[in-house]
């Protein structure tokens, strides 16, 4: 039994990690300066939640074995610094992960976009078919009580692989950690700027990624993006490179099908983005010791992940769609996705701009015509997000001309993107909401309510 400390427990992954390694038998405990739900619930449930909110250096001392440091924390911490003092050994969660499974045949999911939907699809088609394996995604998953499954007979784990920053004295991005023997890349289009400044820079991130998969090792990639296709093309590490593109669909009575050799499967889901999702999905669970037969039986009942193009509720006339799309290139997926699917209705989008990028002035510029396929469209901002981030103020009028779309509202309160959503009628209509935040703690019972009206 490990005794295991977690400083900045209250994070989406680090809080799973504890749950599953109290669940394993360790002995765990954590601290944070804020926690909120699910997270603090789900802390609460398993006893672990800590009894008051911020950093004490009495909670770390010579007993403690492993010392996980999260994002959430400062390089200043005070139970950081108290733990390098003591010479305790400390991790980032990818490096613990990274060394826990050393053992078993790590996958690895990577790409600017759709790791999540990709990662939640083979984790199903598996699950449908009786396949045990470890896991750990980035968003819950329907039917899931866990983001993360750690155990000590599977032998295979799938990574959602992220290439953000490991920790804040860790700078290196997550998915270097694990060297799989089996990787995918679903595509790359510029994010994170806070940490990499440039195009050119964000690349690289990726392309060192190919360099740290397995010699002999596997690398399915998306053909379809050139730039992805120019880098796997380059590198030089001595692995298989398999390309795939999107497979043959049709859309009837806004249902997608899939055309395969089997006949037309209708599908939960839907979009082009998505379709790329599910013929990388095909890919990885086939090497993974699925046939192709039992993939496609699993893929009907596969309803996605959450927040991902999620369908929160349907009036008579009316759909509300929440869909965790910020980056430029996932806006623009999302918004054509539904307008392919619902050809016959309206479309109103609301995107809040929360990430350090979409914040970022130089980079807004960015997010040009990519709400063109809306019908009408609302930019949300919370000035409180700005101040958190360290960004400058942020002219209405600036991102307006940023998106280069006449016909799109800003906001900047909570109150007025109530009172906009709520004066407007949704018969024949879409509203797609579309961010990584919380839209100004927007009450969503009330909106899916008004949305019933129509």
């Amino acid at each position: 039994m490990l005794r295991i400390h977690l400083i900045a427990i209250g994070g989406s992954a680090m809080h799973s990690l504890a749950i599953e390694m109290l669940r394993l038998g360790h002995n765990v405990s954590g601290s944070d300066d804020l926690i909120f739900d699910p997270a603090k619930k789900n802390l609460e449930k398993a006893g672990i939640l800590p009894k008051k909110m911020g950093w004490y250096e009495e909670k770390i001392n010579e007993e403690i074995d492993i010392v996980i440091l999260g994002m959430h924390a400062r390089k200043d911490n005070p139970e950081l610094l108290r733990a390098k003092e003591l010479g305790l050994v400390i991790k980032s969660y990818p490096e613990f992960l990274a060394d826990y499974s050393v053992d078993k045949s790590r996958v690895v999911i990577a790409g600017s976009h759709g790791k999540t939907t990709i990662t939640s699809l083979i984790i199903h088609s598996l699950n449908y078919n009786e396949i045990e394996i470890d896991y750990m995604v980035g968003a819950q998953l329907k039917s899931y009580n866990n983001t993360l499954k750690l155990s000590e007979e599977n032998n295979f784990i799938i990574f959602e692989g992220d290439e953000y920053l490991s920790s804040p004295i860790d700078l290196q991005p997550k998915f270097l950690w694990y060297k799989p023997e089996i990787a995918l890349i679903s595509g790359i289009a510029w994010d994170h700027i806070n940490v990499f400044p440039t195009f050119e820079n964000y690349t690289k991130q990726f392309d060192l990624f190919i360099s740290s998969i397995k010699p002999g090792g596997v690398l399915i990639f998306n053909s379809e993006d050139k730039i992805l296709k120019q880098i796997v093309e380059a590198n030089t590490n001595p692995i298989k490179k398999i390309p795939y593109k999107s497979p043959n669909y049709k859309i009837v009575n806004n249902i997608t099908y899939l055309e395969t050799e089997e006949g037309d499967l209708p599908l939960s889901i839907f979009g082009h983005h998505n379709l790329l999702n599910v013929e990388a999905a095909r890919w990885i669970s086939q090497l993974m010791g699925l046939d192709i037969s039992s993939f496609y039986e699993a893929l009907p009942t596969f309803k996605g992940a959450s927040n991902r193009l999620e369908l929160i509720t349907r009036g008579k006339t009316s759909y509300l769609y929440k869909d965790f799309a910020h980056a430029p290139s996932k806006v623009i997926a999302t918004v054509q996705a539904v307008k392919n699917q619902f050809k016959d209705f309206k479309i109103t989008v609301c995107l809040e701009l929360h990430t350090y990028s979409s914040l970022d002035a130089n980079f807004l510029k960015e997010y040009a015509n990519t709400l063109d396929n809306a019908d009408d469209a609302i930019i949300f901002y919370d000035p409180e997000a700005l101040k958190i981030k360290n960004r400058i103020p942020l002219d209405p009028k600036f991102i307006k001309e940023a998106f280069a779309n006449k016909n799109i509202e800003v906001l900047n309160s909570r109150d007025s993107l109530n009172l906009n959503l709520f004066k407007r009628e949704f018969k024949n209509k879409i509203l797609l909401m579309m961010s990584s935040g919380s839209f100004g703690d927007l009450n969503w019972k009330n909106l899916k309510n008004h949305m019933l009206k129509y």
